[in-house]
């Protein structure tokens, strides 16, 4: 979601966002499927490097339309889109700090609940801003 942003998006401001949130979310997704590779536990399906479905993934038929889409059209659906998977990762992450056990994979879901809240408060705000 976040590449298509470079090319797709309407404004500067989606686009840096989104190149923020790709350059956040790569190393959190190396890190934590190294965790499962070492773990011998089996890594998520991913589509474009982000896990689908548990996390409030789009499905293949939003991702589709996403992909078609450009200018405003593209930026509302690409920050409706990310919100819902925010919104999906926080909860997964405070349930790893209520019950996980590795202590940096509770550093980490820390680190995600912070910028993901912050990241959601700033796209709800572009969100608003595309209806004005």
């Amino acid at each position: 979601m976040s590449t298509m942003a470079a090319s797709r998006a309407s404004t500067t401001q989606v686009k840096d966002l989104a190149a923020q949130i790709k350059a956040a979310q790569a190393p959190e997704i190396d890190t934590m499927s190294g965790w499962l590779t070492g773990w011998g536990a089996p890594l998520p399906r991913t589509m474009g490097g982000m896990s689908m479905g548990s996390t409030g993934g789009m499905s293949p038929r939003e991702m589709t339309a996403l992909g078609r889409a450009t200018g405003p059209t593209f930026d509302r659906m690409f920050l409706t889109g990310m919100v819902q998977h925010h919104q999906g990762a926080v909860p997964m992450a405070r349930t790893e700090l209520a019950r996980g056990a590795n202590a940096d994979a509770k550093n980490l879901a820390r680190s995600i609940i912070e910028s993901q809240n912050r990241e959601i408060a700033r796209m709800k705000r572009l969100i608003a801003q595309t209806k004005s």
